[in-house]
Order: C-alpha cells, then sequence, then structure tokens
C-alpha cells in the first residue's frame, strides 16, 4: 500500500455528503459567477480571521497579485519576498510589474531574515511568505503583504495591510480546483481590489473606472470552501497532532521543523544532508514524499540575473533547498500509515 504525501481526495471523501449537497445547490441555482455563494464565503471568512473584509480572486496568484496593485505597488518599486517559496510568490510580483528582492531566510524558521531584509531596504514592500504553515516574522516601517497560501487558521492575515491567500485542492482550506482571496481592514482597498478582479467595474457592468482584469472565485468553489471552513480547525487540530509525533520519534534522527504555538502544518518538513537517500529509501517503502522547493527561485532560469540580492547572496536557502524534505502530512493519515512513516525513517 502507498502512502500519499498529500491526498485532495481523501479530504474530499471525508466531506463528500456536504460538498455533493453544495455543488447541487449551486447548480440548481443557475448563478456560476460572483453569487450568493462567493457573498457568503467571503463574509464566512472574514468573520474567521476576526473582521474585515474578504474579496474572492480566481487563484492565489492572482490574491497576491491584484493585493500588489491594490496597495499601489508597481513599475518602479522594489517588493522584497523569499525565493524559498512556490514561483507564484514572484510571478505576482512581476505581474503587478514591480521588481522582485529576494533576501534570505533564518536557518531555524526558514522564513525571511530580517537582517537580509534590512540589508534591502528601502524598498516599496515586503512579502513575507507564512511557509509551510509557520508563521513569518513581521516588519515595521515598510508595507507589508501577506502570503498566506500555506497558513490557513494559522494566527497570520492580521498584521499586513493585505493578506492573500491559495485554495488550490492540496492547502488546508482547498478548493476542488484554483482559488484564492484577499484579506484586508481597509474598507477602501476591498472596495478597489472588486474593482480590479473584475474589469474595474464597481456599481455597474461595463463601465470600467480604472484599469482591471478577469479574477473571480466561481459560485462552485465558493460552495466547497463554505463547507471545509467549518472544518479547518479541526482538520489543523489533526495536522498538529500527527506534527507531535513526528516531532517525538525523530528528534535527533534528522532535523524537525522549528516550534511555533501557530504553526498549522500545511507540510512537515525535515531536513538531512542525506535527504536523496532518505526520500529514496521512503519510495522503497510504498510511502510519498516531495521537496517543496528543489530550485531556489533565484536560480531557475526565468530569474537567473533578473532579481535584486542581498550582500552575499542567498546561502542559507540555497542550503537548506538541498536538505528539506516534506512528509506524508493531510488530517485523513491513520495512525497506522504515521507509524510507517516514523518507522521508514529511523530505519
Amino acid at each position: 500500500m502507498t502512502i500519499p504525501q498529500c491526498s485532495p481526495q481523501r479530504n474530499y471523501l471525508a466531506h463528500r455528503e456536504e460538498i455533493d449537497a453544495a455543488i447541487a445547490r449551486v447548480l440548481a441555482s443557475g448563478r456560476y459567477i460572483l453569487g450568493e455563494e462567493v457573498e457568503a464565503f467571503e463574509r464566512e471568512l472574514a468573520a474567521y480571521l476576526g473582521g474585515g473584509e474578504c474579496v474572492g480572486v480566481a487563484s492565489g496568484t492572482d490574491a497576491l497579485h491584484l493585493a500588489l496593485r491594490a496597495a499601489g505597488i508597481g513599475h518602479g518599486d522594489v517588493v522584497i519576498t523569499a525565493a524559498n517559496s512556490a514561483v507564484a510568490t514572484a510571478a505576482a510580483i512581476e505581474m503587478a510589474g514591480a521588481t522582485i528582492a529576494f533576501a534570505d531566510i533564518d536557518d531555524e524558521t526558514l522564513t525571511l531574515d530580517q537582517r537580509s531584509v534590512s540589508s534591502l531596504l528601502p524598498a516599496r514592500a515586503v512579502i513575507p511568505v507564512h511557509l509551510f504553515g509557520r508563521p513569518a516574522t513581521m516588519f515595521d516601517g515598510v508595507t507589508v503583504i501577506e502570503d498566506c497560501a500555506q497558513a490557513h487558521g494559522a494566527p497570520v492575515g492580521r498584521s499586513g495591510l493585505l493578506a492573500a491567500f491559495s485554495f488550490y485542492p492540496t492547502k488546508n482550506l482547498g478548493a476542488l480546483g484554483d482559488g484564492g482571496a484577499v484579506f484586508t481592514r481597509d474598507a477602501a482597498l476591498a472596495a478597489r481590489l472588486r474593482m480590479l478582479r473584475q474589469y474595474g467595474w464597481r456599481e455597474e457592468r461595463d463601465r470600467s473606472l480604472v484599469p482591471g482584469f478577469n479574477s473571480r472565485l466561481d459560485e462552485l468553489q465558493a460552495a466547497v470552501l463554505r463547507v471545509k471552513l467549518r472544518s479547518l480547525d479541526r482538520e489543523n487540530a489533526r495536522r498538529r497532532e500527527i506534527a507531535r509525533q513526528y516531532d517525538a520519534a525523530l528528534a535527533g534522527i534528522v532535523r524537525t521543523p522549528a516550534p511555533h504555538e501557530g504553526h498549522v502544518y500545511h507540510q512537515y518538513v525535515i531536513r538531512t544532508p542525506e535527504r536523496d537517500r532518505v526520500q529514496q529509501s521512503l519510495r522503497d517503502a510504498g510511502i510519498a514524499s516531495l521537496i517543496h522547493y528543489p530550485i531556489p527561485i533565484h536560480e531557475q532560469p526565468a530569474y537567473r540575473g533578473r532579481v535584486i540580492l542581498p550582500p552575499g547572496g542567498l546561502p542559507v536557502t540555497e542550503r537548506a533547498a538541498r536538505e528539506i524534505l516534506s512528509l506524508p502530512m493531510f488530517p485523513e493519515l491513520t495512525e497506522q500509515e504515521v507509524q510507517r512513516v516514523i518507522g521508514a525513517i529511523r530505519r
């Protein structure tokens, strides 16, 4: 039996009756774009985050892109972020027309290092990535747009000017396709985001007040997300329980994640110089694992030589990319499967 690294299918099956009913409700309604389900999900997610406004968009990448544009960031502006992230973080900065600057990361947390960020200032904005579900350090004196794509349910999204979420199917709060949202406590920014996501329209169709885009969360995905939001805290609690078991059994054998009480373990990432051998041994044992992310963005052909780097480069980022390995982590993992993973690594 193969143990998957993640399983959106198992998560669907855990909610199958409610999800199928929600989809049937949308199909019967006859409205499939920006209707009642999207409005309800936006209200419910905003309430979950402690009050403010959410604007549903087509993807997590669009959430970052439109957040940058809503904040007035574009050509001539420098935006600092991390290179050990999904390439979407960098792509969104370029979509807004801004220049990417990569700071190095802290060796313990794998999130932005404050000293490295300071070496790149002044900049127009910083995008801290709450990587793998661990809250990153926040920054003062600069516009902060939080990349919360991997941290649904963690204490994040409330410190920056704007926060971007992804609902890609593997996320802690995952749709059955692409989807995203931007959260803010600023009503004017929320209004601007709603114009940006739909051609610059505000009160009437076909009248664009600002240059806009087509980036709309659809009704089907919103209905699915409303179902799953109700179980997010419970499922994150299960992720934390699995992480506790991994921590206890693997400490001293591999390098385990730095503790943080707000960690929601989108991924459980170990580190070892023998990463490739460990991954092959897991594969031989029928256990899937992944590397998030094998090539730092600044080393990828599309970005090499086109970004700003700090003095001394990104040595911690590059070393971590050679050592990291994501173990199976999703709330439907059984106790037997968790013990199989632990046993394989210990062997």
